[in-house]
């Protein structure tokens, strides 16, 4: 099941806030995740960026405009 873009900004945001406050375990539903190093965080807090820019890339393919003078 694909994981919604919603769900990646959360777990980038715990990630993120772990990272910030020097720690290197992650709790999120229940699931902890201890890294060994600051890179691998960093690693991981890619892969999420990447995932997250990948699911925002789907646009709609037309866009259309409607305007009048107000007649």
């Amino acid at each position: 099941m694909p994981i919604s873009r919603t769900e990646l900004e959360s777990l980038r945001d715990e990630l993120v806030r772990a990272r910030a406050s020097g720690l290197r375990v992650v709790m999120y539903d229940g699931h902890r995740t201890e890294y060994g190093s600051d890179a691998e965080m960093a690693s991981a807090i890619a892969d999420l960026e990447r995932r997250i820019a990948a699911d925002g890339g789907k646009r709609p393919r037309r866009v259309t405009f409607k305007s009048s003078k107000g007649f």
